[in-house]
């Protein structure tokens, strides 16, 4: 039976996680053992800790991942990857050599029968300074200004400022019941409820970004699901259409 998989926030290349070749293998088994009944492949963003593409050069790493993923697409697996915070910048490099459908923003799709509507999450609640940001980063004009800065400052930098970002959240013990976690699942419950009310007929709202599952009813028998982040819990969804599942790594 074609099954659709679902994963979020592994933050592949994050320099304050020791473990992150480990974590990398982990993904690849992963990605290798769904390839038998796999039809369609969904990743919910925050990949990648930080990418940014130039127009002739790339980052560095993640071959093993990108192999797979290309293995998956030349099979004829569907892969959609809806870009988070820390993976803002795939241009045209990933969707021309891995064959794969990138999606700023929200996505409504029929999946196996069913309507889902998907997000990474961060453009739903977050911190004006978080809502500020978020804009900047994606302001074609401060791209363009970012591009001509020499990778060796750019990438170093977005990586310490990455790792600082964790560090500091942890420091502060933002954990699972953290008041920003909370406000920012609040402002989700809210964002579906009123999709749900102006008739949006989605069975599924599914959205990463929180780092801790999270399944709920909402109105009228509609689910609302977030994924586990990789490196704390590798949690994945399973659509067969029927039923979601939020499993543990296989």
């Amino acid at each position: 039976m074609p099954k659709a998989y679902f994963i979020s926030d592994l933050h592949l290349g994050a320099t304050y996680n020791a473990a992150d070749k480990a974590l990398e293998r982990r993904v690849v088994a992963f990605l290798d053992a769904i390839r038998a009944d796999a039809c369609e492949l969904y990743l919910l963003g925050d990949i990648l800790d930080y990418w940014f593409e130039y127009r002739y050069v790339v980052p560095r790493g993640y071959v093993r991942f990108f192999g797979k993923l290309a293995q998956l697409a030349d099979a004829g697996v569907k892969i959609t990857w809806i870009i988070g915070n820390h993976d803002i910048w795939i241009f045209d490099y990933l969707p021309a050599e891995l064959g794969i459908c990138v999606v700023d923003g929200v996505l409504e799709c029929d999946i196996l029968g069913s309507r889902f509507c998907i997000q990474h999450g961060d453009a739903v609640g977050g911190s004006r300074k978080f809502r500020v940001l978020r804009s900047l980063f994606r302001n074609r004009v401060l791209q363009k200004l970012f591009s001509g800065i020499h990778p060796r400052w750019t990438v170093g930098f977005a990586y310490a400022w990455s790792r600082h970002s964790r560090l500091s959240a942890r420091q502060r013990g933002d954990g699972a019941c953290a008041p920003g976690q909370q406000r920012w699942l609040d402002a989700v419950r809210v964002w579906c409820e009123e999709r749900i009310a102006g008739g949006d007929p989605s069975r599924y709202y599914l959205f990463g970004h929180l780092h801790r599952g999270v399944e709920e009813n909402l109105s009228d028998g509609r689910k609302l699901i977030v994924l586990p982040d990789w490196p704390s819990g590798e949690g994945y969804g399973v659509f067969d259409g029927e039923n979601f599942y939020v499993m543990q790594h296989i």
